[in-house]
């Protein structure tokens, strides 16, 4: 196998990819126990481990939490595949591209509000795994907390098999789409879909386009589940049943296939004689999802003020703080503002939590220019940040009917801890130099009468 693909996506494979994506079935839920089968009676009836599986397949469980935490929170899955996991070579040390992980101590974490333009288009035969960038992050891998920015750019889809030890994979799509070849069966993501992959969960990554583009929050610490509605009450934010889970589907295949493992920030590689993506059937809840971000039931004020950013609060990673998290996924999704009197675009302010944000399409509500997408900005705890000045004028002048905000898709990754930055980020052509302008030229209104 090659290390990165060897052309950029041939129209061939993309053809197959688009086929595969074509009328893809799907399981409805976040957090269900779902089961599926590809083949009738795959699955064992009244037991998970029968002294002999059905149709001569190797049971195995998947463990993504400790056996002992909470049934409530408790992951795993019960899988049925024609070869068990424990059938492989030895790994061995591979190079880890621009790919880095916590703790992220090459660079001194940095106050100064920061803003990025997009990647530079990749080179050829660039598959989603070489193609990843490591912006930035925090925790450690190794005591399964914190968590990680990369973005990506590929222009060819996968010839191997990649999994994460180390996390789970949020994945955010800006351009081109991408199907997920997983353990678990096929998921189809658009730009304005995330896709979500859990930790040890192998998958491939095929294009749809002739290039793909986007980010990815590697999450250390507890999985990502939705968050509380406290007064909302039992309904908004994300719904549990727009997010789909795959059905089985498998590959029977008797070659060469590489295995890379992410495994304490590092990768490591292995040959296996056969593809590790063969599960007929499988049941449980620690499963890989896809989401359409445009399903995200917006909560807002229907009276005054501008809303906290929680309420866009997609999915959140609890940390042992409660209410603290390790890392929350939050979109601005299409909306209405009828606020009265009121500054309607998102407020100046500090945080004590550290806020990437990036843009999927169009224009976001509180900067004017220079924030575009595939770019993105960070804004460690505590940096004052807000609109610009040419957002902040036209808004405070701005005659107050309701508006309609569909012209954008932007997100944020928000997380407790401060995100220090790779080398390769701090010194990366694409960092904007004057991203601190936006804020000059604000006007002195004060007056005391």
């Amino acid at each position: 196998m090659s290390d990165g693909g060897t052309a950029r996506a041939s129209a061939f494979e993309r053809g197959g990819a688009r086929k595969a994506a074509e009328g893809l079935g799907h399981l409805s839920g976040f957090g269900n126990e779902h089961s599926s089968e590809a083949v009738p009676g795959a699955l064992p009836e009244g037991r998970n481990s029968p002294q002999r599986a059905p149709l001569g397949l190797y049971a195995e469980q998947l463990s993504g939490t400790a056996f002992t935490e909470p049934r409530a929170h408790n992951r795993r899955s019960w899988l049925y595949r024609i070869r068990p996991s424990a059938a492989h070579p030895a790994f061995t040390r591979t190079g880890n591209g621009a790919i880095r992980s916590a703790p992220f101590n090459q660079t001194v974490p940095d106050p100064n509000r920061l803003r990025w333009s997009p990647l530079p288009a990749p080179a050829e035969g660039t598959d989603f795994l070489a193609g990843l960038w490591t912006l930035g992050g925090n925790g450690d891998v190794t005591q399964r907390a914190g968590m990680a920015v990369h973005l990506y750019h590929a222009n060819t889809s996968m010839d191997r098999v990649f999994s994460d030890a180390d996390g789970e994979l949020l994945i955010v799509p800006e351009e081109g789409g991408l199907v997920l070849r997983t353990e678990f069966g096929l998921l189809h993501v658009e730009p304005g879909h995330i896709a979500l992959i859990p930790r040890g969960v192998r998958f491939r990554v095929e294009l749809l386009d002739d290039v793909a583009r986007g980010y990815v929050c590697e999450n250390y610490g507890a999985a990502f589940r939705l968050p509380d509605l406290g007064p909302i009450g039992a309904n908004g934010l994300a719904n549990a049943r727009d997010f789909r889970a795959p059905v089985a589907a498998y590959e029977d295949v008797e070659r060469p296939v590489e295995v890379v493992n992410k495994f304490c920030g590092n990768l490591w590689s292995a040959t296996y004689g056969h593809s590790p993506l063969d599960v007929v059937a499988w049941h449980g809840n620690h499963v890989p999802y896809a989401y359409d971000l445009r399903r995200f039931n917006v909560m807002g004020t229907i009276s005054y003020d501008h809303p906290d950013p929680s309420v866009f609060t997609v999915l959140t990673a609890p940390s042992d703080t409660p209410g603290l998290a390790g890392v929350d996924f939050v979109v601005f999704a299409p909306r209405w503002l009828v606020g009265e009197d009121t500054f309607r675009p998102p407020y100046f302010h500090r945080n004590v939590m550290s806020e990437y944000m990036g843009l999927i399409e169009g224009a976001y509500d509180a900067k004017a220019e220079g924030f575009v997408p595939g770019g993105g900005s960070l804004h460690n705890m505590m940096s004052a940040h807000g609109p610009d000045r040419e957002t902040f004028e036209k808004a405070s002048a701005a005659e107050l009917r309701p508006q309609k905000i569909d012209d954008g898709l932007a997100f944020m990754f928000e997380t407790r801890w401060p995100v220090s930055l790779t080398p390769q980020a701090a010194r990366a052509e694409h960092l904007q130099q004057r991203y601190d302008d936006v804020w000059q030229g604000i006007e002195r209104h004060f007056r005391t009468r």
